[in-house]
């Protein structure tokens, strides 16, 4: 409180003596040197980072997680294919909760919730395949069920890849573009 004064009192003197343009000099001077924080450091999560944060605040299976900005989307299924939440993990990690439903179709989510492999495991494999950087998942059981990633390559190219959920091999992949955009795709 003190020291407020004092600044106020010294801005009031400086503006008497020296016009506006000092006064506000004077200030910025000073306001530069009572600044100590350091500027907080943008820690950009990965997919793997996104889903580890997503399951520990809810337990199951990822069915899908996307990045958009700096946000990751996370749509998990309970492991009894009963309850959905969708997520949202931050560039720093920190969870936030969308919404959370618990009577969701379990014989819907039997293929998924008993694939032995996950989406962690989806992405691992892509990675093997494509080096780079993961930008989405998705379980996709529309005829046969596999795991569609994409990945981004050093390269700038979006590479896409289905991974078998009982093998974990990578069936088909390609490249999609060579678009240089930062992952934010929407599709």
């Amino acid at each position: 409180m003190k020291r407020t004064r004092y600044v106020s009192a010294a801005a009031s003197a400086v503006l008497i003596v020296g016009g506006p343009v000092n006064a506000a000099a004077a200030l910025s001077a000073d306001a530069a040197r009572t600044v100590t924080a350091a500027p907080a450091l943008r820690a950009d999560v990965p997919a793997q980072g996104a889903a580890r944060a997503a399951l520990k605040h809810y337990p199951g299976v990822i069915e899908s997680l996307d990045k958009d900005g700096t946000v990751w989307h996370v749509d998990v299924i309970s492991k009894d294919g009963k309850g959905h939440a969708e997520l949202e993990v931050s560039a720093s990690g920190a969870v936030t909760e969308q919404n959370r439903d618990t009577d969701e179709n379990a014989g819907g989510n039997k293929a998924l919730v008993s694939a032995k492999v996950t989406a962690e495991g989806a992405m691992k494999a892509a990675l093997a395949s494509h080096p780079g950087q993961v930008t989405t998942v998705e379980w996709d059981d529309d005829g046969t069920a596999s795991w569609h990633v994409e990945v981004k390559g050093k390269d700038g190219k979006t590479w896409d890849a289905q991974v078998d959920p009982a093998t974990g091999k990578v069936t088909q992949s390609g490249s999609d573009s060579d678009d240089g955009d930062d992952g934010d795709d929407n599709n």
